[in-house]
């Protein structure tokens, strides 16, 4: 078993050069909020498991349905909750809607969440390039 780490520093030692350097990385609260709403949709398996099978191609309600074994009525709802974060969007064609990914940043984050629950501590230096241009395009 791996030695634990505390949790908390044993005394204040808090340096005021690096919080102000952290400081300056915060966001106004509403944004973690709306974070925590993303990550809260998905954290239903089934919504995380319909935003992994649109990864690779637009599908129909009726295909997510027989995908994750639930309802059509219960994908819609689904589908509800994932289209109102913008996580999916939705067209008709003909009596079908199709849906699909809303666009890069959510294909990017479902890959990097799958990557981290596939592959574990592995070395990623695709994923240490991308960290950096993300980290970069913040300064």
């Amino acid at each position: 078993m791996a030695d634990l780490l505390p949790v908390a520093c044993p005394t204040p030692c808090a340096e005021h050069d690096r919080v102000v350097q952290a400081r300056a990385h915060v966001f106004d609260d509403t944004v973690y909020v709306h974070l925590a709403e993303l990550f809260r949709a998905l954290s239903d398996a089934t919504r995380a498991k319909m935003v992994l099978c649109l990864l690779h191609q637009d599908l129909c309600t009726c295909d997510l349905a027989d995908l994750t074994g639930i309802s059509e009525s219960a994908v819609s709802q689904h589908l509800r909750i994932l289209r109102a974060l913008r996580l999916i969007k939705s067209r008709r064609q003909g009596q079908l809607v199709f849906h699909s990914l809303d666009d890069a940043h959510i294909a990017i984050l479902t890959q990097v969440g799958l990557s981290h629950v596939r592959d574990g501590d592995a070395d990623h230096p695709a994923m240490e390039q991308l960290l950096r241009q993300f980290t970069q395009g913040r300064q």
